[in-house]
């Protein structure tokens, strides 16, 4: 991703140089291009702001040296960034700047953030700026700032962890504050009992200590929940989940989705790990595995609020061509029991060719709880799967 960012105070943005976003910098992840917004006036004083027409307090930023370093920015456009970028003017005015917006610009090749001073920029930069490339003015929250610089480490943090390669350890991306529309649950480390001085001793939960994976999982989306009704009620409405696919973001998977798609097949295989004789038991597909097979298989997506919920993945099955094939039926574990697993198997099911006669499906052998899902749906055990300790079915088709 390439992010270019105008300032009066470029110095301001010195610390995208640091942390992660600074490593994925110097790994050439993140291009990140800082421009001072008074090299492109044309007075001895550097002047960039002059006072309101109709009156009133403060300074407003002149529409000139803003259009002409825009101007200078779209120039160097390539065939990797495409022709223009999104323009992110940060201000009180703006669109709520959210999780799921840091999802939605992270998928973007190119950002330009333009960073506002005094009372803002004159209005007639943005209609110039509109009739070049997409607009978007963004707020952090309900207050005012100095200027946009602060919001701009904000965003560019929010944005540039997402990106594949940024955070080391991906899986944490799926379960902070945020994502799904929750806050996080509680997190302890060692010592599992702690004395803070005060002679209290202080446990962590003991559902922590006992290795039982899906009952951590249940605890820790009890906990969101608890902390998010406490702390900010008015996110719960929008963490609620339905059945109806029609609610969700879908879209077909491409190899940058690979990182996202490989951390939910460790989710979803996880209450099985402890069985590694299976493949269903064994660790998920890593990212290289599942990026290879993207080009074998057409992999939907599902998202809530930015948030990777749910995914399937479909194709021609390679020797039997009327023979459609599913794979990889996953829903987030705090998801699951809904009715979305069905639903899912629908989804993939309607998107078999007219001419298909077959549906086929493989699961494990003792997995009581998938083959009643899929016996429910009209499929019938056919005999082993290719892999140890699984089942084909098939069913079918109903035109």
């Amino acid at each position: 991703m390439r992010i270019d960012a105008i300032s009066i105070f470029p110095d301001y943005l010195a610390p995208l140089d640091l942390s992660l976003i600074g490593k994925a910098r110097r790994e050439q992840i993140l291009d990140v291009r800082v421009h001072d917004l008074r090299d492109f006036t044309h007075d001895r004083h550097r002047t960039v702001d002059d006072t309101p027409y109709g009156g009133g307090a403060g300074m407003v930023m002149k529409p000139q040296p803003w259009s002409e370093a825009l101007t200078h920015v779209l120039d160097s456009a390539d065939e990797a960034t495409g022709p223009a970028p999104v323009l992110i003017v940060p201000g009180p005015g703006g669109e709520r700047f959210t999780q799921a917006m840091a999802h939605q610009l992270a998928a973007a090749p190119w950002l330009t953030f333009a960073c506002g001073r005094y009372e803002g920029i004159d209005e007639r930069t943005y209609e110039w700026a509109a009739e070049r490339m997409e607009v978007r003015v963004v707020s952090l929250g309900d207050y005012v700032l100095n200027g946009g610089e602060v919001a701009v480490l904000a965003m560019v943090e929010a944005i540039g962890r997402l990106l594949p390669g940024v955070v080391g350890n991906a899986e944490s991306l799926v379960e902070e504050s945020h994502e799904g529309g929750l806050l996080e649950y509680p997190i302890y480390t060692k010592p599992a009992v702690w004395d803070g001085g005060d002679g209290v001793e202080r446990a962590v939960p003991d559902v922590l200590l006992g290795g039982n994976h899906a009952a951590i999982a249940r605890w820790r989306h009890e906990q969101r929940l608890a902390r998010t009704a406490a702390r900010r009620p008015d996110l719960l409405h929008t963490a609620a989940t339905t059945a109806d696919l029609a609610d969700l973001e879908h879209a077909v998977a491409s190899p940058a989705d690979a990182p996202e798609l490989a951390v939910l097949q460790k989710a979803c295989w996880i209450e099985m790990v402890a069985q590694p004789q299976h493949w269903w038991g064994a660790p998920a597909e890593d990212a290289g595995t599942v990026a290879e097979n993207l080009g074998q298989w057409t992999t939907h997506l599902f998202r809530s609020e930015g948030r990777l919920v749910m995914s399937v993945r479909v194709r021609r099955d390679p020797h039997e061509p009327t023979t459609w094939q599913i794979s990889r039926i996953m829903v987030a574990p705090d998801l699951q029991r809904q009715g979305l697993g069905r639903a899912l198997l629908a989804h993939a099911e309607a998107l078999a060719p007219a001419d298909i006669t077959t549906f086929w499906l493989n699961t494990g052998a003792d997995q009581p709880r998938l083959l009643k899902i899929y016996k429910k749906a009209g499929y019938r055990v056919v005999g082993p799967g290719v892999g140890p300790g699984t089942v084909d079915l098939v069913r079918r088709a109903d035109h």
